[in-house]
């Protein structure tokens, strides 16, 4: 299969209409959409990320209005949330509707939905027409794609179409909220942060995730933005003999006899995010045998930032 790459929405969503698979850009990552009422279509979202079936996809709407043909209803909380944060890089999990295939959902009663914060994203997605269910446009396990150039490293000929635009601005992925009980729940942090989500909903629980609930969201159970390479987590950047075979990116700088091979010294925390997959790319492409992430702060961005590279390090041990 050869993929297309295309700067225009229009010929982008035709193409998803016609039931083919479409790469677009978001500001958190780039997605691999297909129209959510397709089973065929959906399924080869599987297929060309080699996905596991029991990981549910994220829907994406083009307006909040478009929210109700895939949600049987939206409780008191979700209003709130989708009011205060669509379009945004929040995902909002709530009761399905019957139309929405199994597939999409992994087999639950609950669909998770999303409206993005990016121009050509939204004017991608008015076109479709409907709503688009679309997990990040990756090999999965693999880290997430945060420019065209990254989808088509994984999936070049494995899909049908790609949407061309700049980098992803947020760099992680959406925050997760579940809805659908009587006290909302975090499953997933992400670029929305806790103390923003409090602000809106204060009875929300930051519980761990396994007592949330199922696999109501991805980036949960199945090993996740991990690179080929291992990921060790550090206090610090720290010099040794080995070092010329490693990379590095956190907030302190290396000493000049630290020896990386690749360091990324980053600002805050919010660049460190945004600069994150990426580096594990460019570190991958480099040929080091390690790369080390600095720790950060569980605050605001950061408790999603510590999510990816503890995920990521455990995925490589």
């Amino acid at each position: 299969m050869q993929t297309l790459l295309t700067n225009d929405p229009f010929q982008a969503a035709t193409m998803l209409r016609s039931g083919r698979l479409v790469c677009f850009p978001t500001e958190t990552v780039y997605g691999l959409g297909a129209d959510a009422f397709n089973e065929d279509a959906v399924g080869r979202i599987f297929a060309a990320k080699m996905r596991p079936l029991d990981n549910p996809l994220i829907v994406h709407v083009s307006d909040p209005a478009q929210v109700k043909c895939v949600a049987r209803h939206i409780p008191p909380a979700a209003r709130t949330l989708i009011e205060a944060c669509f379009p945004g890089p929040l995902s909002v999990v709530l009761p399905k509707a019957e139309a929405v295939p199994s597939i999409v959902t992994a087999g639950l009663d609950t669909v998770a939905v999303r409206m993005p914060d990016h121009d050509l994203a939204l004017t991608f997605l008015e076109a479709c027409n409907t709503p688009v269910a679309a997990p990040s446009a990756n090999l999965s396990g693999r880290p997430s794609p945060t420019s065209w150039e990254a989808v088509c490293d994984d999936l070049s000929g494995r899909v049908d179409c790609l949407l061309k635009d700049g980098r992803s601005a947020k760099g992680l992925e959406s925050t997760v909220v579940d809805c659908t009980d009587h006290s909302p729940g975090l499953l997933r942090a992400g670029a929305v942060s806790v103390e923003r989500l409090l602000d809106l909903v204060p009875a929300l629980r930051i519980d761990p995730i396994e007592t949330v609930g199922e696999l109501r969201s991805p980036g949960i159970h199945h090993p996740h933005y991990a690179p080929r390479v291992r990921v060790e987590v550090v206090e610090r950047p720290h010099g040794t003999a080995t070092n010329a075979e490693r990379a590095y990116i956190g907030i302190d700088a290396p000493t000049s006899s630290a020896g990386y091979r690749l360091t990324h010294v980053c600002e805050s925390t919010d660049e460190y995010a945004y600069c994150l997959f990426d580096f594990f790319r460019r570190a991958e492409a480099a040929g080091v045998g390690e790369i080390h992430c600095q720790r950060v702060m569980r605050h605001g961005l950061g408790r999603a930032l510590m999510d990816r590279l503890e995920k990521a390090a455990s995925s490589t041990a």
